[in-house]
């Protein structure tokens, strides 16, 4: 499948979950995150959830990342630039929703991609080599590339299935290292 039929499957997927449903998948990832990774006095970014877009809900990864002292960011994004920088981000006082419906910081002090320890990423779906679909319009993309060698690149994925293949990958399509699924993590060469 190409990229916009993988996007336009997923996206349909997403919307026959019911709240329950939802909430379930997001309970799942978030103890699969602290199962496998040590966030403790780490730099992490991490998306807030669209919720009109039955994104997973990653407050509570969130909470549990700052009570072991992590450092966390989540993205606001520039839609005139198409840049995305990150936000330290400690209260939920300090969020607004975007016109696009994204939980973002209004103001904050900033951390450089080439900071980072973990970046947890959204996605719609996800192949068998890393390769992502997202929203199409490259944030994470842009973003991902300016991060150390070093930083963990996790995508967290409702969905246990990874496609085997993801026609029209890019140069640019940065892959990721690992996917958080509600019953599997897997780990991408």
């Amino acid at each position: 499948m190409t990229k916009q039929e993988v996007r336009e499957s997923y996206i349909e997927k997403r919307k026959a979950l019911s709240p329950r449903q939802l909430e379930e998948i997001s309970e799942a990832v978030c103890h699969m995150v602290f199962s496998k990774y040590q966030l403790e006095g780490k730099k992490i970014s991490i998306f807030l959830p669209i919720e009109r877009s039955k994104e997973i809900n990653t407050y509570k990864i969130w909470e549990k990342a700052l009570s072991f002292g992590a450092q966390v960011a989540i993205p606001k994004a520039n839609f005139k630039t198409n840049e995305m920088k990150q936000v330290v981000f400690e209260s939920e006082d300090q969020l607004e929703i975007s016109e696009y419906g994204i939980p973002e910081p209004k103001k904050g002090r900033v951390i450089a991609a080439e900071h980072f320890d973990y970046v947890f990423v959204p996605l719609l779906a996800i192949d068998k080599q890393g390769n992502r679909v997202g929203y199409g319009k490259g944030f994470y993309d842009r973003f991902l590339k300016k991060c150390s060698p070093r930083c963990t690149f996790v995508g967290l994925n409702h969905f246990d299935d990874l496609l085997d293949k993801i026609d029209g990958i890019e140069f640019h399509d940065i892959k990721l290292n690992a996917c958080i699924t509600p019953n599997n993590i897997y780990r991408f060469g």
